[in-house]
């Protein structure tokens, strides 16, 4: 990817986090909104250190939980949710600490493909946590 095409991608996730940020002061109850928002951090997690983006997917992932606790079956936030487990397992050291979160996230992509068994992307993703 070209440089200013990932500076166009940071500045749309930070935008989106900043909408998401303000549509949650009207709606905190806004599931959709919780796992944009989730999205957004996720993806800026990828440009920071080590320290900040640790802090960013542990926001997400509350957020995301938070959207699970309002609609328990949204496929989207449960796949999110194996993205940022994923990620967890990557900023760690040993793949002893990194296989407890590589198996919660195989366990959110069993429960995103068990409500869309036909997304295809959820499918390719259970798939590769199961390697």
């Amino acid at each position: 990817m070209e440089v200013s095409n990932k500076l166009d991608k940071l500045l749309f996730f930070e935008q989106a986090r900043k909408i998401s940020e303000a549509n949650y002061t009207s709606d905190p109850n806004d599931a959709d909104n919780l796992t944009k928002w989730a999205e957004s951090l996720l993806e800026l997690s990828q440009c920071q250190c080590p320290q900040d983006s640790l802090k960013m997917i542990q926001d997400a992932i509350m957020k995301l939980e938070q959207a699970l606790s309002i609609n328990p079956r949204k496929h989207e936030t449960l796949w999110c949710l194996g993205n940022a487990q994923t990620s967890l397992a990557f900023l760690t050291k040993t793949e002893d600490e990194a296989r407890p979160y590589f198996k919660q996230a195989a366990k959110y992509f069993l429960q995103a493909v068990d409500e869309d068994p036909t997304n295809e992307v959820y499918l390719k993703s259970l798939e590769i946590s199961s390697k």
